[in-house]
């Protein structure tokens, strides 16, 4: 069954917002899609789109993964859905998963796990847990607004500060400076890494690609900050877009290790499934003269297709143009010192001690 909806005109997009449409997910058995109805002459612009935020009723916090290609098995998300809006952000499709939209509904439908850092000390007091390294944030950004009025995130550095737990923090936010008191007394026991997201360095640019992050600058600023406070920063010069922001890739480096990152990475833009229409939608209304020219470079990449999912190459693509990605960012890596000391920064895992247990005799030490 489809459900139609009057077409949204390019003056009716919501401000603020990275997605301009609110299609269904893929198991919806109704689909909505937007079509003019002629009555077009209206000219007021859609009621502001307020963010809704409920409690996500989660019985275990953290999630696994055997993926070959990603460098942790186990990761944190304290929210599901982003704020931050980024309208190629590759976690849009698992809010279909909820029966909700990829498109605006992602970024104004904010589940909170709010009993996050309880069920990760329950968790990580089992007989049977091995330490291994934490991805925080690996899905959706684990300082976006919700975290001013939650404080997940800085509850669950406490529980791994406590238990000396090591973890890595993935965020675009000026937001994790708050949590320095936390973060530096970690990074001192080798218990923490950070890596700031930096899509480019054209404040409008972001502003249209990531309309409630941080701006390039903040995000540089906020680097320096950890790094003087003494905590090991990568620069994620991602995703790369073809034709788009791809042409910053040296520039965002160069800037990243002028404010104190050691290392960094970069990862070829994604589209998995219901992503690949809104990000060709969202081209078509904010750069319609490269639109097609951006989804050529991304089939060129991805053998043909608007992407690929295989294991090792998914990140990185495929072809001449993704092999000279590589090649660029490689070069740049060497010229500015970046990941030489990657091994001499890898966390500890020798410091963990289990939550003591009801009954448990205490340490006199």
């Amino acid at each position: 069954m489809v459900n139609f909806m009057n077409k949204t005109k390019s003056s009716e997009i919501q401000h603020g917002r990275g997605a301009g449409t609110n299609e269904s997910g893929r198991f919806e058995s109704e689909r909505r899609e937007a079509f003019d109805d002629g009555w077009d002459t209206i000219e007021e612009s859609p009621p502001p789109l307020h963010t809704i935020y409920a409690r996500d009723a989660a019985k275990t916090i953290l999630a696994r993964n055997d993926s070959p290609d990603i460098p942790f098995d186990r990761s944190i998300n304290p929210y599901r859905g982003c704020e931050h809006g980024c309208v190629y952000c590759f976690a849009r499709p698992t809010h279909a998963y909820l029966g909700l939209s990829p498109g605006l509904d992602f970024e104004s439908r904010i589940f909170v796990k709010e009993d996050a850092p309880d069920l990760l000390r329950a968790e990580l007091a089992r007989p049977s847990y091995q330490v291994r390294t934490i991805a925080l944030g690996s899905n959706t950004d684990p300082y976006q607004p919700a975290e001013k009025r939650y404080q997940l995130t800085r509850r669950i550095l406490d529980v791994l500060r406590e238990l000396r737990h090591p973890v890595s923090i993935v965020t675009k936010s000026a937001l994790i400076a708050r949590d320095i008191d936390i973060l530096a007394e970690m990074a001192r026991m080798r218990l923490c890494s950070v890596a700031i997201s930096v899509t480019t360095l054209d404040r409008r640019l972001a502003r249209a690609m990531e309309p409630r992050a941080a701006t390039p600058q903040r995000r540089l600023d906020t680097m320096r900050t950890l790094a003087d406070a003494g905590i090991p920063v990568c620069v994620l010069a991602s995703p790369m877009i073809p034709a788009l922001n791809d042409s910053e890739l040296d520039a965002i480096l160069e800037a990243g290790a002028a404010h104190g990152a050691i290392n960094a990475g970069t990862i070829l833009l994604r589209l998995p499934l219901e992503l690949g229409p809104l990000v060709e939608d969202w081209l078509n209304r904010h750069y319609p003269d490269k639109a097609k020219h951006v989804l050529s470079l991304v089939r060129q990449a991805r053998g043909g297709k608007i992407y690929q999912s295989d294991w090792g190459t998914r990140m990185i693509g495929t072809g001449p143009y993704a092999d000279l990605l590589h090649l660029r960012f490689e070069k740049a890596c060497r010229r500015l010192g970046l990941n030489r000391r990657r091994a001499s920064y890898e966390l500890d895992k020798t410091l963990f001690r289990k939550p003591a247990k009801t009954g448990d005799q205490l340490s006199l030490l």
